[in-house]
């Protein structure tokens, strides 16, 4: 859909001189019109997207988007195509109905009763922290530790290990392409304890420079805080390697997986990190719950992050003594339908295959990689496809604001993109700019989706381009 806007309304500014978003927001809006296409019945979904054409057999993508939705409406008046994935994913029926059927039929809290309503729910709550160990691997269900989302389980690792173990002048290396998550709990901690902070910069190819990281780590290395995959770069670090020069110094590593749990196989006995953390609501599960995975050994010298109802073994009025991991990290009432939900997704993560998901994701990265690298005046972020990247793509377009550009594409096209820091100021500062606009994409997206963005994004320059 081609646009009329009035261009006396935008205030367009080159990119690295204004961080602010510029005035497409003070256009004129269409009046927001939301059609869901009918979702009464599973099988009539299917049979729409799943029919068979003569373009051979069904992608990943069609098979499953019949589980999803959100995915069939319309937004402004086109077709909603959903490329902001890296920031949440959309969640299947199996979800939603997993969530419907604690609230309906066993609400209750968990741990403490001995009716039948508390012993179902805390049945089913213990069975996803069993789920989610089974699917990273870990060596027990004990080293799976629930919390708010993957921040706070960053938090819980340096304010429980951090503060108990760091001293003056000991080092941590951390990356210029972490998100602000993985930097800032480290911040604080580092300003308690004296320690340092030592950051790794980008090579040529604008990935984590592991040469640099590897000759960093020295006997005041203490802990290496990483991503697994780079929710900007699109970049996937080498995990294994990393942890093998930590340990031959006794140091510790925290792994952000959060955009890697969601796509791949992630085996925390083979990767051998210390720490790990993820979200759910990036793979497909409710948001309000992450979870932390720490070695067994470690979580049991590490004391209480918060205190209260749950993590106690004794409260006397002068002295408390604490629960084993994972409890001692669980004070008060968890989020127990969120959990199951969690439980739920990936009972439909592992249906599909991690493998089949990450094959078809990096068939579908090279894709949006290439048709976003041949649209004129686009600079794309990270490396290139052979050097391997995950499903998304940062870019900025020459002389427009990457928020003109995402708004742009909501409003004319039902393109949802996202634009902005990231949560990766430090990052964009050292690529020399502000802000970006990211693409990231799913399983349950297809090079249909991607083609429809390109368009759209074409017309957008288009646009633009036409005030000069």
């Amino acid at each position: 859909m081609r646009s009329t806007m009035d261009a006396s309304k935008l205030l367009l500014a080159p990119l690295n001189l204004s961080p602010a978003p510029l005035a497409l927001a003070a256009t004129t809006r269409k009046p927001h019109s939301l059609r869901v296409h009918s979702t009464s019945s599973s099988s009539a979904a299917v049979s729409e997207a799943a029919t068979p054409s003569s373009s051979g057999p069904l992608s990943l993508g069609r098979l499953t988007r019949p589980d999803f939705p959100i995915l069939h409406q319309e937004v402004n008046g086109s077709k909603l195509v959903y490329l902001d994935n890296a920031a949440t994913s959309q969640k299947p029926n199996s979800v939603v109905n997993a969530l419907r059927d604690y609230y309906e039929g066993y609400n209750s809290n968990v741990h403490r009763g001995i009716h039948y309503l508390s012993a179902r729910a805390t049945d089913e709550y213990e069975l996803a922290r069993k789920k989610v160990a089974t699917f990273i691997n870990a060596e027990e269900f004990k080293e799976i530790v629930f919390t708010r989302n993957a921040t706070e389980a960053i938090n819980l690792v340096a304010y429980s290990w951090g503060l108990s173990n760091l001293k003056p002048q000991d080092e941590i290396i951390l990356t210029v392409a972490e998100h602000h998550s993985a930097i800032v709990p480290w911040q604080i901690v580092a300003k308690k304890t004296g320690a340092n902070l030592k950051f790794v910069t980008l090579g040529s190819d604008e990935v984590p420079d592991v040469g640099m990281l590897k000759e960093k780590i020295s006997p005041r290395t203490k802990l290496i805080v990483v991503h697994h995959v780079s929710n900007v770069l699109a970049s996937m670090l080498p995990i294994e390697e990393i942890a093998h020069w930590a340990h031959k110094v006794g140091a510790k590593l925290l792994v952000d997986a959060c955009q890697s749990v969601p796509h791949m196989v992630v085996d925390v006995k083979d990767l051998n990190v210390d720490f790990l953390v993820a979200s759910s609501h990036k793979m497909c599960g409710p948001t309000g719950i992450g979870f932390l995975y720490g070695k067994g050994e470690l979580l049991a010298t590490m004391p209480p992050f918060l205190g209260g109802g749950e993590m106690i073994a004794d409260v006397f009025l002068d002295y408390s003594t604490y629960a084993e991991p994972p409890s001692r990290f669980e004070a008060g009432t968890p989020a127990i339908g969120e959990a199951i939900g969690l439980g739920a997704a990936i009972d439909y993560l592992s249906k599909i295959g991690m493998e089949k998901i990450h094959e078809y994701e990096t068939e579908l990265a090279s894709y949006l990689y290439e048709s976003l690298q041949s649209v004129p005046a686009v600079r794309i972020y990270g490396p290139k496809p052979s050097r391997g990247r995950a499903a998304l793509c940062s870019f900025n377009v020459e002389d427009i604001h990457p928020t003109d550009i995402a708004t742009f594409l909501d409003q004319q096209h039902g393109v949802a993109i996202r634009s902005g820091h990231h949560c990766a100021q430090p990052l964009h500062r050292h690529l020399g700019v502000n802000a970006s606009a990211r693409a990231s994409l799913y399983f349950y997206n297809t090079k249909e989706d991607v083609d429809d963005f390109i368009s759209a994004l074409k017309d957008t320059i288009g646009f633009f381009n036409s005030f000069k």
